[in-house]
Order: C-alpha cells, then structure tokens, then sequence
C-alpha cells in the first residue's frame, strides 16, 4: 500500500508540473488554463488524501501493536 500510494502521489506531481506550463498568467479562468487550474486543484486533492491514507494506515499499525503487547 505504501508503494502506491507513492506512486500516485509522483503521478499527481507531475500532472501539477505539466499543468503549470499550459497556464497562461494573462488569462487564468479562459481556455486551457481554467482547465489546467482545475486538473492541478484536483492532483493537490489527490496528494492530501493519499497522505491521508498513508497517516491512518501507520496509526492503524501502530494500535495493532499496542493490543497485542
């Protein structure tokens, strides 16, 4: 589980990364840009839940742990 959600987590830096350079700083809510300004919210979202994922399965570990000492 932790190897994918660091996998997903790289896929969702590099969608921010190529969606910052179909931005156009001029128009930002026209055209492609609001498109990629949706897509980069969107992979910030995805990141925050995967690191949410990756926080609740440590502590759901770590109770495992203390239950059976």
């Amino acid at each position: 589980m932790k190897i994918a959600t660091i996998i997903l987590s790289i896929i969702a830096l590099g969608l921010i990364v190529f969606n910052v350079t179909k931005l156009n700083f001029d128009n930002l809510f026209q055209g492609e840009s609001a498109v990629a300004l949706i897509t980069i919210l969107t992979a910030l979202c995805a990141i925050v839940l995967l690191q949410i994922l990756r926080v609740s399965k440590r502590i759901d570990k770590l109770s495992k742990e203390k239950r059976n000492v």
